[in-house]
């Protein structure tokens, strides 16, 4: 009887033991789970909120002192002159983002469904005011580790919409040169050698924008 007896409290002592094992270990995992930070992929810019790429090297190159991916703008107003483009941005309550190019109005955005625009959409701009409407980001929850866009998408998007840049160019020209108060360089000729388009070589690519090509110097 005394050796059945110490063979259950053998027995319970051991269980004991592997629950505690088991225990301890679903708390470290836990713990693990909690305090590994997810991947930023996205920062939101003013005036308007709406997301930047830090999944692209060219858009958002690595800051040699903090070892962080970095815009390449601040903001994007109207006026804002993108170093490199085409650029990215999201509002990511669409299902697509836009492709942002500069002309001598300022900033155009490409969008699938409606071809070169003026930056921005009318919908970020209050009505009477034309004071900004930015995005409220706080009901976007985990806004900035949404997954970056879609590989297909740049595929497919960016060169249709480098051409319909370089072919929508030239409007701008000749409606800045109407603004400038120009007389023959009013006229489509005249306004495309005052302000010619970059060469569509110079925009970036799909593989560009994914970081898996060289810039050109």
């Amino acid at each position: 009887m005394n050796f059945r007896k110490q063979h259950l409290y053998l027995f319970g002592l051991l269980l004991l033991i592997v629950a505690g094992v088991a225990l301890l270990s679903a708390q470290r995992a836990q713990a693990v789970l909690v305090t590994t930070p997810a991947t930023k992929n996205w920062i939101n810019l003013p005036p308007y909120n709406t997301l930047w790429p830090l999944w692209s090297p060219p858009l958002s190159p690595t800051n040699p002192l903090t070892g962080l991916p970095t815009p390449i703008v601040s903001n994007l107003k109207p006026s804002t002159v993108l170093p490199v483009q085409p650029g990215l941005t999201w509002d990511p309550r669409k299902t697509y983002p836009w492709l942002l190019y500069n002309t001598p109005l300022g900033m155009a955005y490409y969008d699938p469904l409606y071809g070169i625009n003026t930056w921005p959409p009318d919908y970020f701009k209050d009505p009477i005011t034309g004071l900004p409407v930015p995005i409220n980001l706080s009901l976007i929850v985990g806004w900035s580790t949404l997954a970056p866009t879609a590989t297909s998408w740049l595929t497919n998007n960016v060169p249709v919409a480098n051409n319909a840049y370089i072919a929508a160019y030239p409007a701008y020209a000749v409606a800045y040169e109407i603004l400038q108060g120009g007389t023959l360089a009013s006229y489509p000729i005249f306004a495309a050698l005052l302000n010619p388009p970059p060469p569509l070589q110079s925009l970036l690519t799909p593989a560009l924008i994914l970081g898996l090509g060289a810039l050109a110097p």
